[in-house]
């Protein structure tokens, strides 16, 4: 069974992006990382030696940071509003 589903990405730009198809909005975008970050902390937990899943979690908080700042330098309401729906702190 797989921790991402079409099903969920599809939920989780219903919520977060204009539509279920809007994959590019950095909202969905920010969103589904957000998701995958938590998933793959949650694996590292459990095991914690496994270095190519700790690559790619630094890998993903680093576009998911880059997407914040992308939003937050052209639309810091966009920005605020995302952060506090997620409850990411920044």
């Amino acid at each position: 069974m797989s921790y991402l589903t079409s099903d969920i990405k599809k939920d989780i730009f219903k919520k977060h992006g204009k539509s279920e198809k809007d994959t590019g909005s950095p909202e969905g975008q920010i969103a589904l990382f957000t998701h995958r970050i938590s998933h793959l902390t949650q694996h590292l937990k459990q095991k914690p030696k496994d270095k190519n899943t700790e690559r790619s979690l630094i890998l993903l908080v680093g576009k998911r940071k880059a997407l914040l700042d992308y939003l937050k330098k052209n639309n810091i309401e966009r920005y605020r509003a995302i952060l506090k729906k997620l409850d990411i702190r920044k």
